[in-house]
Parts: C-alpha cells; sequence; structure tokens
C-alpha cells in the first residue's frame, strides 16, 4: 500500500503512543517532528530515526503530506490552520480548537484548499466501543432510548508535570475528557439537537505536591443533558471535583434491554447488556480488534480514507459536533436556557471486523 508521509508538531506526554503505534500502520510513515522546544523533539527524533525541525521547516516540506497536532489545546486551532494553509491534511489531537468560531474556521479552510481534518478521540474506533456499536445495530437493545456517562475524577495536578493548562479557558474536566464521552455517544446513539447543563468552579484554586497553587478559570463540575436527534436523551457529567464515585462510565437504555460500555478513553473491553426479563449481565466477546491502547488509527483511517477517496470516520465535522456540544453545555449554564446545535453529524461508519490498518 503507498504511505502517506507524516510530521508531527508537539512532543509532550501524548506524543509517544502515537510515534509508537504509528510505526506499524500501514498507510503512513512518520519522517519527521517538531516542537517549540527543539531539543525535545531532537530527543523524540533520535528515539524514533526521524528528522528534527521546527515549525516552519516541517510545514515548507513538500514531501510531508499530513500534520498531527499534537500541541496544547489552546494551540490546536493555530497549528491547524497555518497546516492547511502550507497545504498539509491535518489531524489533531482533542478538542478541534477552543472556540467555536476557530474550529469553524478550521473546517472551512479545509474544505476551501480540499484538504482532510481529522482528529482524536479514535478511541471509538476501539474493539469495545465497535463491538457496542454493533450490539445495537443488530438489535440487541432495541432502540436506544436514553443514556448515562460519568467521568469523575480530583483532577490532575497531583500527577500531570504540567497540569496548568486543565484549569484554563479551553481546560477543565469537559473539554479534557469530554470529548472521549460526546465522540462514544454520538458513535453509539448519532447527532444531537439540543443540550442544557449547570456549571460550577468547585475550588477557585488548586495545589500541587510542591505545594505550587493554580488558579482555575474553567468550571470543574458539569453536569448536561443531552438530546439527540433520534428523540433519545442522554445525561453527561464531567468532574475534577470527586475523590470517589461508585458511577457506570457509559450505559445505553433500549427498549428491551441495557448496554454496559466500557471507558471511552479505552480501546478495550468489557461489554455487557441485560436484556429484558433477565437478571444480570452478562459480557460479550469483543468483535473488533485494537482492544490495546491503538492512538492513530483514526488517523490511519484518514490515511487510507485520503488513498481510497472515501469518508473518514474520526472526521472534522464529528470534532466540531463534539466541540459544540462542549460549549453549549457551559453556554446553557450561563444563559440559564437550553442550547440548539447548529451543527449535526452523521454516524461514523462500522469498521469491518477484521479490519487492519
Amino acid at each position: 500500500m503507498q504511505k502517506l508521509k507524516v510530521g508531527i508538531i508537539g512532543c509532550g506526554n501524548i506524543s509517544s503512543i502515537y510515534f509508537k503505534n504509528c510505526q506499524t500502520l500501514q498507510s503512513l510513515e512518520i519522517v519527521a517532528c517538531a516542537d517549540l522546544d527543539l531539543e525535545r523533539a531532537k530527543d523524540k527524533a533520535e528515539e524514533f530515526s526521524i528528522n528534527a525541525y521546527s515549525v516552519e521547516e516541517m510545514l515548507a516540506d513538500s514531501e510531508i503530506n499530513i500534520i498531527v497536532n499534537l500541541t496544547i489545546p489552546a494551540a490546536h486551532g493555530q497549528v491547524s490552520i497555518q497546516a492547511l494553509e502550507a497545504g498539509k491534511h491535518v489531524y489533531t489531537e482533542k478538542p478541534l480548537a477552543i472556540s467555536l468560531e476557530e474550529g469553524k474556521r478550521v473546517l472551512e479552510l479545509a474544505d476551501a484548499k480540499g484538504l482532510r481534518i481529522g482528529g482524536a478521540p479514535d478511541t471509538f474506533l476501539g474493539g469495545g466501543i465497535q463491538t457496542s456499536i454493533k450490539l445495537i445495530q443488530d438489535g440487541w437493545i432495541g432502540r436506544p432510548v436514553a443514556a448515562n456517562a460519568f467521568f469523575m475524577s480530583n483532577g490532575v495536578e497531583e500527577w500531570h508535570p504540567n497540569p496548568d493548562f486543565f484549569y484554563k479557558t479551553g481546560g477543565g474536566p469537559m473539554f479534557d475528557m469530554g470529548p472521549y464521552y460526546i465522540t462514544a455517544l454520538i458513535s453509539l446513539i448519532g447527532s444531537v439537537k439540543r443540550v442544557t447543563g449547570s456549571a460550577n468552579i468547585s475550588f477557585a484554586e488548586r495545589e500541587t505536591p510542591e505545594g505550587r497553587r493554580i488558579s482555575v478559570e474553567i468550571p470543574t463540575h458539569i453536569a448536561g443533558v443531552l438530546d439527540f436527534e433520534n428523540g433519545a436523551v442522554g445525561t453527561l457529567v464531567t468532574s475534577f471535583d470527586s475523590w470517589g464515585n461508585n458511577l457506570p462510565r457509559i450505559e445505553v437504555y433500549g427498549e428491551y434491554g441495557t448496554l454496559s460500555i466500557p471507558d471511552p478513553n479505552t480501546f478495550g473491553g468489557p461489554v455487557k447488556y441485560r436484556r429484558k426479563g433477565e437478571k444480570e449481565f452478562k459480557e460479550v466477546p469483543l468483535t473488533h480488534g485494537y482492544q490495546s491502547n491503538s492512538r492513530g488509527i483514526g488517523l490511519a483511517d484518514m490515511a487510507e480514507a485520503i488513498l481510497e477517496d472515501r469518508p473518514h470516520r474520526a472526521n472534522g465535522n464529528l470534532t466540531y459536533h463534539a466541540l459544540e456540544i462542549m460549549h453549549g453545555f457551559h453556554i446553557a449554564s450561563e444563559q440559564g436556557k437550553h442550547y440548539h446545535l447548529t451543527s449535526t453529524v452523521e454516524q461514523p461508519e462500522l469498521l469491518e471486523m477484521t479490519k487492519k490498518f
């Protein structure tokens, strides 16, 4: 198979799994990396036997087809726009951008230039959620009528080496972890037409183990309600204010039963279901592969789609719809009313059960 050449911008924490996994994907060849910290880029380049570039050098390299944008969230939109203007397809870490205006500009620029936008999360392409989608499509629980989803944690300052941006604009539990849950719910149930929410900054400051204080600028507990186009009603709670909980990750409730969905920040199982008249949940063998940490398969699917001239699954419309839903929760909380989505998206096509990227 023909390979598309890839350059990675941003060599922070998340980059290692992309470098590692992309070496095994048949449609991709990583040839260069860049970072504002040139030494960090050089370290990655040496580790993976590729070139270390400045951002300008990478965007000027005519052989690079796709830019993987792994910068901090506040830079996602700007870096993606620069890459598109340089004639590169873009695959970005979540979220697509900080603001809806910038996210829309990214999509419009890509469309004007005939380029592809893709983005994380691609965990919905893993075996756990793909199996769950197949069970719904095969009618195991009937028509989905409702869903619950919960991400509850005590924040990141106790373990993350650079926690500050998690508590600034574009951070918080919704913009950090919400994309996993929202993308999973869209892939399971479909597009969302309306949301409402309540959001709160529970603590004005956070303290690192070293005693450094971080001022909090973004809500750290968000409770949202989603009205799906098909009539189903969903609940999503994301929090950095919980020291423990006993809640499920995701459950989908249908006419004939309930489906228990695994952590959408992972690729595997377990997947469980309980049908009407039964007393216990039963675990279902996974039907699809990519059950370990397979970050990058959304990028591989995009590369194949470019070569085959077909739609890709982790696409820009999906990432923008997720972004608008997240903003919608915050806007609804601020204005005290429902937020009506202006975007819509098709459910991504189910992967073939034997698919190998």
